[in-house]
């Protein structure tokens, strides 16, 4: 519950989005109008070289597939994965007497999966995008993403489960 209210404050200052219209390269996908809005899929914290805090939220269609448990998700859906990276806060550990609160720090990249069975046939179905700072990631970076998703070919190349409500 904690994380989610984290993630949820933290929302509401990650940068609004770059949408200068620029595509990510490869894929050709720009940052969604309005994904801001979207509602929250799950959060997560991933350590080691990332150690970050993550809030993953879907568009109408993907929420709907999520909450119908249905897989592989339909055509239309978009997954957003915004980061932060994973800070202690002072303020809330005074109030605490220790170190036990972490917050969202800078905002550190968002990215999406968009589903189109037949656009992005050679990739699972789904096309990636990272943006950094409201500028689409370079190429390099997007080579990486189909592979390291094909372990999870039985949940439709996606990661992350839908959170059950508290």
């Amino acid at each position: 519950m904690a994380a989610i209210a984290v993630c949820a404050i933290a929302l509401i200052t990650f940068a609004a989005s770059g949408a200068d219209d620029e595509a990510a390269p490869i894929f050709g996908i720009k940052i969604p109008p309005g994904y801001r809005d979207w509602k929250l899929i799950s959060v997560a914290h991933e350590e080691g070289n990332l150690n970050d805090l993550r809030a993953v939220l879907g568009n109408d269609v993907a929420i709907k597939a999520y909450r119908e448990g249905k897989l592989p998700l339909p055509d239309g859906a978009i997954i957003a994965r915004l980061a932060w990276t994973y800070v202690p806060s002072d303020e809330n550990n005074k109030v605490f007497g220790r170190q036990q609160s972490f917050v969202a720090g800078s905002p550190t990249n968002v990215q999406f999966m968009v589903k189109d069975s037949k656009k992005y046939a050679s990739t699972g179905g789904w096309g990636f995008a990272q943006f950094k700072d409201g500028k689409p990631d370079e190429k390099a970076d997007l080579k990486t993403c189909f592979p390291c998703h094909e372990p999870v070919k039985a949940r439709d190349f996606v990661f992350t489960h839908y959170a059950p409500t508290p």
